[in-house]
């Protein structure tokens, strides 16, 4: 059996937006990928990104300061 790992989760409201962080996160280097969103979660576009917990704030920073948009982030263990 696979153990779970806390992450965090950021959803998006359209499938645009969650695109544009795949390409920023990876140009980037930064942690994570994308997945659908988890059956707990509702989001708008069925997209997230996956990354590990301590990766949190790292990754809403970079969000922030490229202007680019989310809907929410979660911690949960995936």
């Amino acid at each position: 059996m696979r153990l779970k790992e806390d992450c965090v989760v950021i959803t998006f409201a359209s499938t645009t937006d969650a695109m544009a962080a795949e390409l920023f996160f990876n140009k980037k280097a930064l942690s994570g990928r994308l997945i659908p969103v988890p059956t707990s979660i509702t989001a708008g576009c069925g997209m997230a990104w996956k990354a590990p917990a301590e990766d949190r704030d790292v990754l809403l920073a970079a969000l922030s300061c490229e202007g680019l948009r989310y809907d929410k982030d979660y911690h949960m263990p995936l």
